[in-house]
Parts: C-alpha cells; sequence; structure tokens
C-alpha cells in the first residue's frame, strides 16, 4: 500500500480542522472566543501575539490524524502522584502557589532571547474531539515564516517542513510575532499592581462589555503566559497579576496532563464568574512552575486543552534540537 493511499484513508476519520484543533497552544483562548467570551482587537503602541495562525489547514489535519494518539475526550480529572512529599496543595489558596510560583520563576537564570532568524518548535498533545493528537510546528522567532510537517516525515529520507510565509509583524488585527509579545513581556514590572497598570494602559484587548474589570484583567494575562518565549521576571509578575483575579482555586492534588505528565492544576470558572460547571485550568510544572499546558473543564471532566511534549528554539524549521 503506497503512502498516499494510506493518508486518505486516515484523512477520512480526521477531525475537522477547526482553529481550536489546529492553532497551537491555543485551544483555550480561541475556544472561549468563539463562544463570545473573549474578544480580541489590535495592539497598541507595542504589538503583541495572541495566535501564530499556521497556513494549510487541511494539510495540518492530516498530520494529526497520522500522530493520533487515541485518548478519548471528556475524560475524567485524576490525581497523579506528587514528586515530593513537601508539595501539599491541599488548601493552598491562589495567592500563596501563585507567589511560591512568581518566587522560583524569578530565581530562574535570564532567557537568551532568540534570534530573528531562529525557529520557536513545539511538540504538543491536544484534547478534543473524538480522541487527542499530537501537533509538531515552527514558527519564525520574527514572525515572518511557519512551517509544519504534513507527512510526519522529517527527519527521514527525503522528509522537509513546508514553509508558509507570513507577516505577523506587519501591522494586523490579531497575530503578532513572538519577538514582540517577548519585547513587551520584558518591560513589566514583577509586582501586580504594576502589571495591571500596564496591561490597562497598553489596552491590547478591547474590554468586553458587561464584564468585569477583573476578568479583562484575566483575558490579557492569559494571552501573555500563553506565549512562546518569556522572560523569567516578566513571568513572575504575571504570575502575580494572576492572583489578584477572583475566584480561582488550587486543585488540591497533581493532576495527570493529556501527555501523561503530573501538573498542578490552577482553576479559574470560565466567564470570571464564581459557577465551577465550566472553567478554564492552567498547567503547571510542579518544580519549575513554568506553564506546560492549558485545558478545559465541564463537569468535572476534560473537554479540551493542550500538554506540551516538547519546546525548543532551533537554527531552522524541521529541527527540533
Amino acid at each position: 500500500m503506497d503512502e498516499m493511499t494510506r493518508v486518505r484513508e486516515l484523512r477520512a476519520d480526521a477531525p475537522a480542522p477547526d482553529r481550536a484543533r489546529l492553532a497551537p497552544g491555543r485551544a483555550r483562548l480561541v475556544e472561549a472566543a468563539r463562544t463570545a467570551e473573549r474578544r480580541r482587537s489590535a495592539w497598541g503602541r507595542r504589538k503583541l501575539v495572541v495566535a501564530a495562525a499556521f497556513a494549510a489547514v487541511t494539510a495540518i489535519a492530516v498530520t494529526a490524524t497520522v500522530m493520533a494518539q487515541g485518548n478519548q475526550a471528556g475524560r475524567k480529572v485524576t490525581p497523579a502522584v506528587s514528586p515530593s512529599p513537601s508539595l501539599d496543595l491541599k488548601g493552598m489558596s491562589t495567592r500563596e502557589l501563585l507567589e511560591r510560583a512568581a518566587e522560583t520563576v524569578e530565581r530562574q537564570p535570564p532567557v537568551v532571547e532568540p534570534r530573528a532568524d531562529q525557529w520557536i518548535y513545539t511538540k504538543e498533545t491536544q484534547e478534543g474531539g473524538d480522541r487527542d493528537i499530537d501537533i509538531e510546528n515552527w514558527l519564525r522567532y520574527d514572525g515572518t515564516a511557519s512551517a509544519f510537517d504534513p507527512m510526519g516525515m522529517v527527519g527521514k529520507k527525503g522528509g522537509e517542513v513546508q514553509i508558509t510565509p507570513m507577516n505577523l509583524e506587519g501591522g494586523g488585527d490579531d497575530d503578532r510575532s513572538p519577538r514582540q509579545m517577548y519585547h513587551f513581556v520584558s518591560t513589566l514590572p514583577t509586582d501586580a499592581d504594576g502589571v495591571l497598570k500596564a496591561l490597562r494602559e497598553e489596552d491590547a484587548i478591547a474590554d468586553e462589555k458587561g464584564r468585569s474589570q477583573a476578568w479583562n484583567d484575566y483575558t490579557e494575562i492569559s494571552v501573555l503566559l500563553d506565549a512562546y518565549v518569556l522572560p523569567p521576571k516578566g513571568v513572575a509578575g504575571l504570575y502575580r497579576a494572576l492572583a489578584t483575579v477572583p475566584h480561582g482555586t488550587v486543585v488540591g492534588h497533581l493532576v495527570e496532563d493529556g501527555a501523561g505528565h503530573r501538573a498542578i492544576a490552577l482553576r479559574f470558572p470560565r466567564g470570571g464568574s464564581d459557577s465551577a460547571e465550566a472553567a478554564d485550568e492552567w498547567l503547571l510544572d510542579p518544580v519549575t512552575y513554568q506553564i506546560v499546558g492549558e485545558r478545559m473543564i465541564e463537569n468535572g471532566k476534560v473537554i479540551g486543552g493542550n500538554a506540551y511534549l516538547a519546546k525548543a528554539v532551533v537554527d531552522k524549521a524541521g529541527r527540533r534540537s
């Protein structure tokens, strides 16, 4: 059986190529936007990246099918074994957790900013639909191109990525380059009040009418924390700002993400209310406190999200290290 025949058979069961499934690292944000709970507009003086829109969605859908993992959506949130006896999440408040996280990332060495011609490689598991899928993408740091591996053949004989020209720094209405995102976050202070003031002055995302200031702050913080490359001190400030958002709760045990990794789950009810029926969860590494994924919860079940398998700055699209 030749490869194209096999791909056509796989494609028959491929999930619909909606943006929530195909845009890496953005399933939670886009789903919220689709249900009119978030709205994005152009950044002001310093433009930021909201999402990297990758082209050729049909080809990516084929890739997703080839790499399908077979896990079922709607799985229950299950505990995972703690990596350290000293990590006790029971009864911990959001403010306590995020202050610990901020202090931890502040001690990390500064991130070396990528060159404009380097690429951000990501591989992640996307949850949602009939089964989980793994997706690999590359995005140039200056936002001039994206790339993907449509046949899962990179690294094999004759396998090459397909590169799509982009212009994320060209003044469009939503997408901005990782470089612009990094530069903005590097200007943020490390205290909550300072970060919130800077975000409100920037007014990067138009406030949603009928929503509280806290919810609109949460929207902006969410977009920033979802960036590809971030300076540790900027992350610390964003964590402290996130701690001011009401109704956040820490799940009292480590959870297992879609990739099978143990993570701390920080939950915020969808829409800024105190309802627990629908919520966003941020997944943090229990040692580094870096964000390793996000997911959507409804009635105690995972209905969508993503978990990072790998991230790297590389010199060429198609490389993984």
